[in-house]
C-alpha cells in the first residue's frame, strides 16, 4: 500500500528530496523549506492517504482542508509560491524514484490516487497561500501608507520653507539653506523610487532582462558620487575585472544597491569613506557595500532587516530601506547578509544569480 511505503520510506524520502531541492538553481531553496516545508506536505499526503484507505475512498475536501492550513504555514515560514508548487512536484519525484529503485508494488491507481493528491495539494495551499499574502500585503500596505504619508509631509514642509526663503532673497541659494533644500529633494526622490521598488516586489517581478553591470554601474555610481558629495564623503567604486551579466528588473536591482549605498552613507561620519566591490563567486555576482559607521552595536545584525528598524544614528527616513532589499535580494533568487567590522565599519554583502556568457 501507498501510504505504507510512504511511512516505512519517510526518513529516505526526505532525505531524497532534500538532495532534489538543494540542487534547485530556481527559486533558490533554503533553510526553512529543507527543515519544515518538505517534511510537512510529506505528513500531509501520508494522512490523506491513511484516511483514503480506510474510508475505501479519497476524501478530497480532507487533502484540501490540510491543503488549506500547509498553505497557511507556508507563508507565514516566509516560504514563496515557486518554493511550495517545486517543493511538491519533487517529493513526488522522489517517492516514484525510491518506488523503482525498490521494486515496490504500488498499484497504478494509488499513482493515480497520489497525482490527484498532489493536485488538489497545490491548488489547495498556492491559494490559501495567495489569500493570506494578499491580506498580509493589505494591512502592511495601510501601515505603510500612513507612515509615508508622514515622512512626505515632513520632507516636502522643509524644502517649501526652504525654497521660500532662498526666493525671497533673504539667503543665497548656494548656503546652508540651499543645502537643506537639496537634502530634502533627495530624500524626496529615495523615499519615492523606494515606495514604488517595494509596490513592484510586491505585485511580483515581471520585467525581468539581461543586464550587463558596466550598465547598472553607469547609474549606480553617479548617483553615489552625488549623495557623497551631500554628506561630504568620499565614495569609490571597485569594479568587476571580467564583464558580468545579472537577470533581473533594471528599475529594483538599481534602487536595491543604492538603498544599501544610502544606507552606508547615512551610518558614516563626515570624511568616511564608503566603498562599492563587484566580483564573482562561482555562479554568483557579489556586491560588498563597506562603511565607516564605527561598527554595529551588540544584537544589531540580528534586526537589521526588520522593517520600521534604524540602527544608526541618522534616524531620517522610514527604516524600510534594508527590509525592502532583502525582499528585491529573495525575488532576484539572491541573499542579502551584513558582516560586523568592530570600531571600524560594518560590509552589507548582496549576492545574486550570474547569467553564464552566451545562456
Amino acid at each position: 500500500m501507498l501510504h505504507d511505503f510512504l511511512l516505512d520510506n519517510r526518513a529516505t524520502i526526505i532525505a531524497m528530496t532534500h538532495a532534489r531541492v538543494a540542487a534547485r538553481k530556481f527559486p533558490r531553496p533554503t533553510e526553512v523549506e529543507l527543515v519544515q516545508g518538505v517534511p510537512r506536505f510529506l505528513d500531509q499526503l501520508c494522512d490523506a492517504l491513511r484516511i483514503a484507505e480506510a474510508k475505501g475512498e479519497m476524501d478530497y475536501s480532507q487533502i484540501q482542508e490540510s491543503a488549506n492550513l500547509h498553505g497557511e504555514d507556508l507563508f507565514r515560514i516566509g516560504l514563496t509560491v515557486a518554493q511550495v508548487v517545486h517543493d511538491y512536484g519533487d517529493i513526488c519525484q522522489s517517492v516514484t524514484e525510491l518506488a523503482i529503485q525498490q521494486n515496490a508494488t504500488i498499484q497504478s491507481d494509488e499513482f493515480q490516487t497520489l497525482n490527484l493528491c498532489l493536485d488538489d495539494a497545490i491548488a489547495g495551499a498556492v491559494t490559501s497561500y495567495s489569500r493570506h499574502r494578499e491580506n498580509a500585503i493589505s494591512a502592511r500596505g495601510t501601515e505603510r501608507l500612513g507612515v509615508l504619508a508622514h515622512e512626505l509631509r515632513n520632507l516636502l514642509a522643509t524644502a517649501m520653507l526652504a525654497f521660500d526663503s532662498i526666493q525671497s532673497g533673504r539667503v543665497p541659494p548656494n548656503g546652508s539653506t540651499g543645502l537643506v533644500l537639496n537634502r530634502c529633494l533627495s530624500g524626496l526622490r529615495e523615499l519615492i523610487n523606494r515606495s514604488l521598488s517595494d509596490v513592484r516586489l510586491d505585485a511580483g517581478i515581471e520585467q525581468c532582462e539581461d543586464i550587463p553591470l558596466t550598465e547598472l554601474l553607469e547609474e549606480i555610481e553617479a548617483t553615489g558620487w552625488i549623495q557623497a558629495q551631500l554628506k561630504k564623503q568620499r565614495f569609490v567604486v571597485e569594479p568587476p575585472t571580467e564583464a558580468l551579466v545579472v537577470n533581473g528588473d533594471r528599475q529594483i536591482l538599481v534602487a536595491t544597491v543604492f538603498n544599501l549605498l544610502q544606507n552606508a552613507f547615512k551610518s558614516s561620519k563626515p570624511g568616511g569613506l564608503v566603498t562599492l566591490k563587484i566580483h564573482r563567486k562561482d555562479d554568483r555576482v557579489i556586491f560588498e557595500i563597506e562603511d565607516e559607521c564605527g561598527g554595529l552595536p551588540p544584537g544589531a545584525a540580528e534586526h537589521m532587516f526588520q522593517a520600521f528598524g534604524q540602527q544608526g544614528a541618522d534616524h531620517s527616513g522610514l527604516g524600510l530601506g534594508l527590509s525592502i532589499c532583502q525582499k528585491a535580494a529573495k525575488a532576484h533568487s539572491g541573499e542579502l547578509h551584513v558582516r560586523d567590522l568592530p570600531g571600524h565599519g560594518c560590509v552589507f554583502t548582496l549576492e545574486l544569480p550570474r547569467k553564464p556568457a552566451g545562456g
